[in-house]
């Protein structure tokens, strides 16, 4: 098994971040459309569906079937924890969380989480791949959305929920977040660039896992995530964008 060999599983703008960095990290790696064409010689596969349940279990079945138990699975943990998912793999040892959002070329570090059955060995692992694509890592606790996206997401749902009551429009919302608190950019701008759908599993786990309402998500980015308008990837979300690929903000 090739130490540095790394296969990306995924056909999402997070698989693409993921192969780009490592492969401008030196690392030897493929990208993969499903878990059963994955090569067995593979260290670690990273694993970036983050939502949709049959699909994010019927990969770690796959998986335990396609590499062998020396492998590390490096999974999204955005919509379930780590624990979760390592429980639908036969060696929960190996599986390690992580969570962050698109695009990860801006962010300086990738969260982790063990589950409780997960190997140090498997930790170490997946540190080593997060450094050699010239990231930090950071082992948090495991839950839904690890840090920093459960952070961000409920920021942008109390931002959905102002726009939704009419406090303020999605323009004067980002403006006001963005010049009263130093913010890169306005929450509702900001999750059209994350994807409204990746913001909404964060919201959607943490408020299954703990089953307390503040983690409830407003209506209207439910509505817009069950329409389809999921922001700059399709051109709409709280702000129109133009058609993808435009150049129009």
């Amino acid at each position: 098994m090739a130490q540095n060999s790394v296969a990306i599983l995924g056909g999402n703008r997070m698989a693409d971040d993921w192969f780009r960095l490592a492969r401008e990290g030196g690392l030897t790696v493929q990208r993969y459309g499903r878990a059963a064409e994955v090569d067995p010689a593979t260290a670690v596969v990273v694993d970036t569906l983050p939502h949709g349940l049959e699909a994010k279990r019927q990969l770690l079945e796959e998986l335990d079937g396609t590499v062998p138990g020396a492998s590390v699975v490096l999974s999204s943990c955005l919509r379930w924890s780590a624990t979760t998912i390592a429980c639908w793999s036969r060696r929960p040892e190996r599986v390690v969380g992580f969570a962050t959002f698109h695009p990860l070329a801006q962010r300086d570090v990738i969260e982790l989480a063990r589950g409780l059955d997960t190997a140090e060995e498997a930790v170490r692992a997946a540190e080593s791949l997060v450094r050699g694509m010239g990231k930090e890592s950071a082992l948090v606790k495991d839950a839904p959305g690890l840090v920093f996206p459960r952070i961000l997401s409920l920021i942008v749902n109390e931002a959905a929920r102002s726009l939704d009551e009419g406090i303020a429009t999605a323009e004067e919302i980002d403006i006001a977040l963005r010049l009263g608190t130093n913010y890169p950019q306005g929450p509702l701008r900001w999750a059209d660039e994350i994807g409204l759908d990746e913001v909404l599993a964060v919201i959607e786990g943490l408020q299954e896992e703990t089953g307390d309402d503040r983690y409830r998500p407003a209506p209207l980015l439910k509505k817009l995530v069950a329409s389809g308008r999921l922001g700059e990837a399709v051109g709409r979300g709280f702000h129109e964008h133009g058609e993808p690929g435009d150049d129009a903000a």
